[in-house]
């Protein structure tokens, strides 16, 4: 079928759809709102909406099965609701014979059989994306519109003033000034409970006894659409990462709110404390599971921020619990996109450590005899999913000590988890996880030995290494790395005040105890750089 017989079918029984359109407006993947500003004027009668699939999605950076699932699934969710309406939607499945596999070149199809006034487009939240859609609006000699994504409280220009005279970027000092601007948590100027941050109360662990009645978190049976592109993705990405026999993550607007409401009544009160633990074959413990789809725009920011303050307004919730959650969404989420945006596109090749070794490729596979290793990737390529703290303190952490590449670290988590889109991944992993821009975007690099995954969690008991040795046959790799980390960038680090204590530390090692953990470090980077 060739394209203009699949716009034909698509626009069947829509009068409206001619050649001359008023305005073509182009939807992306992670753009599946009405609420968006391109369609805010949309008027059926002149104007189209355009969708694509296309395998280059997929594979530019290899995507994992929940992954693809999950944009492909929402994608046609989002379509259907459109036809529902009524509104001219040409839509380009990724299985359509003749489909060119890039967004590009079904851009160009389509434009090859309709002539629009004007293109409009939400801001995209992927760097290279925007570069190749403007290239082809002016190939082509078409006007395109780039409107802001309101599902942002800070727009890139308002971080971009924000940042001006800087001499360093701080996620608090953002934070507080979009307290101020919304208004969340604040009694006038002032922080409610009288200061702003409450994360010295958000660190807690589970003991011994783990954790006990972990609420259900809000999974959603697949329905035929979602069968369909299940169905799919195992046969044309056979070979990408992962599984998606367990795909249960909400793809329309109503299962995101229902499980919005599901988190704030029934994990939020203790999602606080524990949203730093782990434990072995625990997946979901008290996270929300909204990510994926707040990054789609299945929800807007401040809807979830005005949930959370009605917990504490109301006393469902404590404030610790509710300000750590609006942290998360109001700080680090709209503070990592002013990074993106004002940082791209040198940023993505960033490596201040020089950082040279090979992502292991027990990371596509999750074999490995480090437990804590072996969780983390084994859920993440049975759910797409591992909480903020494996992402950082044992996945990320574990690169960063072996010396990985930092690209090669962020296309990994690009791929494997099903929030990751690249304006939030990209920062988050590589300048937060691998401190690969030189503190551009966090004050220190987030190092720790085995001890602090062993303090976090029940993951060390049973594991074939122990977190308190760093030499020796037993030695944990995280703690022989993390020592050897510290004495491989000792001068750097010794100028990061917050560094001086770890360095200290590292100072009153023997000349002995040095030469036995790089050698043993040496050891091991030579046995997993594969």
């Amino acid at each position: 079928m060739s394209t203009q017989q699949r716009h034909a079918r698509a626009s069947k029984g829509q009068s409206s759809m001619t050649k001359a359109l008023r305005h073509l407006v182009l939807v992306l993947g992670d753009q599946l709102s009405v609420d968006a500003l391109a369609l805010k004027d949309f008027d059926p009668e002149q104007d189209a909406i355009w969708m694509a699939e296309v395998d280059e999605e997929s594979t530019r950076i290899v995507s994992s099965k929940q992954r693809t699932t999950l944009f492909l699934s929402a994608m046609r969710h989002f379509a259907q609701m459109l036809k529902d309406r009524a509104w001219p939607l040409l839509y380009s499945k990724i299985d359509d014979p003749g489909n060119s596999g890039t967004l590009v070149g079904e851009l160009e199809n389509t434009l090859k059989l309709f002539t629009p006034q004007k293109m409009l487009i939400t801001a995209p939240g992927d760097w290279t994306v925007l570069q190749n859609i403007r290239a082809c609006a002016e190939r082509l000699g078409l006007e395109l519109v780039l409107l802001d994504d309101s599902h942002f409280l800070c727009t890139v220009r308002e971080f971009k003033a924000h940042a001006h005279n800087r001499k360093q970027l701080r996620l608090e000092y953002f934070y507080r000034e979009m307290r101020l601007k919304t208004g969340i948590l604040m009694e006038g100027k002032k922080p409610v409970g009288g200061q702003w941050n409450f994360d010295h109360d958000n660190r807690g662990s589970f003991g011994k006894t783990g954790p006990q009645n972990i609420p259900a978190p809000s999974r959603f049976e697949p329905d035929q659409i979602t069968k369909e592109v299940m169905a799919l993705v195992n046969t044309r990405f056979a070979h990408h990462p992962g599984r998606n026999e367990s795909f249960k993550w909400p793809v329309t607007r109503a299962q995101a709110l229902q499980a919005l409401s599901n988190f704030i009544v029934h994990r939020l009160p203790e999602f606080g404390l524990y949203q730093d633990a782990m434990w072995r074959g625990e997946v979901w413990l008290y996270h929300s599971h909204i990510a994926s789809a707040l990054n789609l725009k299945l929800l807007h920011p401040l809807e979830v921020l005005n949930a959370a303050q009605e917990a504490y307004n109301n006393g469902h919730a404590p404030l610790a619990a509710v300000e750590g959650f609006v942290r998360q969404i109001l700080g680090w989420r709209e503070y990592v996109r002013g990074i993106y945006w004002t940082q791209m596109p040198e940023y993505v090749h960033l490596n201040t450590s020089n950082a040279n070794a090979a992502l292991p490729s027990f990371y596509w596979t999750g074999e490995t005899e480090m437990d804590c290793l072996k969780d983390a990737i084994g859920q993440t390529l049975e759910h797409g999913y591992a909480h903020h703290i494996q992402r950082l303190m044992v996945t990320g952490l574990y690169a960063l000590l072996l010396g990985v590449k930092p690209k090669e670290v962020h296309e990994w988590y690009l791929g494997v988890y099903v929030d990751a889109v690249e304006w939030v991944e990209l920062p988050n992993t590589l300048g937060m996880s691998q401190f690969a821009d030189g503190g551009l975007m966090a004050s220190k690099p987030y190092v720790a030995s085995g001890k602090y995954i062993d303090r976090m969690s029940n993951q060390c008991k049973g594991c074939k290494f122990d977190p308190s040795q760093s030499t020796g046959p037993e030695a944990c790799p995280f703690t022989t790395l993390y020592w050897n980390y510290l004495i491989t960038h000792k001068e750097t680090l010794a100028k990061n005040p917050r560094m001086l204590m770890q360095i200290k530390n590292v100072n009153r090692l023997t000349a002995s105890d040095v030469e036995d953990i790089v050698q043993q470090a040496k050891a091991h980077q030579r046995t997993h750089n594969e």
